[in-house]
């Protein structure tokens, strides 16, 4: 007797009920980084920015490297971090949701990318501060997102949001004052590198002929060729899974 084997050739869709799940703790992970920064911005307004001068990224200074990760949570006043609240939900919220210990590597990556690309070619003695760089970072994220994992919701959500909010990319590009559009550059291309490098594995598909069934003598029963049976339809059933899970079915 041949040994069962599996046919497919990627990985399970989350139920709805999975969904919901991880949407409720994608919710929560996103309102308490707000509240983080908000009470970061508080504290700094108490005492005149002075962490916001102290922790902003330098170019070239290399005292300021370890404050990569700090810069993004403080702001230089309080029509900066309004300004950055709003999409920084929004994205932020779309990019954790399908998990939140994944969306948790993306944010360290693109906190590096941005605050890497701000301190090796920002000229002048500039202090960058600010959640621009993640909103941008989330954005490229969301947008390319369904295109590497092959999930049919999020690719008509990237297609949806990039449709929605191409005009950010205007202040990712050269000669917008007042504005580190590096920052915005290189959280972006972090965010389209996690894109990749956080994208669902799949399995590759078996060799073609590799285990068809045995026909037993004198047994004129059709068997199943190659490209037929569950192993072939696996890609057709995960996108009836996907419409389903959007209620298109």
């Amino acid at each position: 007797m041949d040994a069962p084997h599996k046919n497919r050739t990627g990985p399970v869709p989350m139920s709805p009920e999975q969904m919901i799940a991880e949407a409720r703790k994608a919710f929560f992970v996103m309102f308490g980084l707000l509240a983080v920064v908000w009470l970061v911005q508080l504290a700094d307004w108490a005492d005149h920015y002075a962490l916001a001068r102290d922790y902003a990224v330098v170019s070239g200074d290399v005292g300021t490297l370890p404050d990569i990760l700090v810069a993004p949570l403080l702001h230089w006043s309080w029509a900066h971090i309004e300004s950055n609240s709003g999409p920084l939900f929004v994205f932020g919220f779309l990019a954790a949701y399908r998990g939140v210990v994944r969306f948790l590597g993306l944010t360290v990556l693109i906190a590096l990318s941005s605050g890497l690309v701000v301190w090796f070619f920002e000229h002048g003695n500039v202090a960058t501060v600010g959640a621009s760089g993640l909103i941008f970072g989330y954005f490229g994220y969301v947008v390319v997102r369904g295109l590497f994992d092959r999930h049919l919701i999020d690719t008509l959500v990237g297609i949806v949001m990039g449709a929605s909010f191409a005009y950010l990319l205007t202040v990712a590009v050269p000669g917008t004052p007042g504005v580190s559009w590096l920052g915005h550059l290189g959280g972006l291309l972090g965010g389209l590198a996690g894109a990749w490098l956080f994208r669902d594995r799949r399995a590759p598909r078996p060799a073609t002929g590799a285990l068809t069934p045995r026909t037993p003598a004198g047994d004129n029963t059709p068997q199943p060729g190659p490209g037929s049976g569950p192993g072939s339809d696996s890609a057709r059933a995960d996108l009836y899974k996907e419409l389903g899970d959007l209620g298109l079915l």
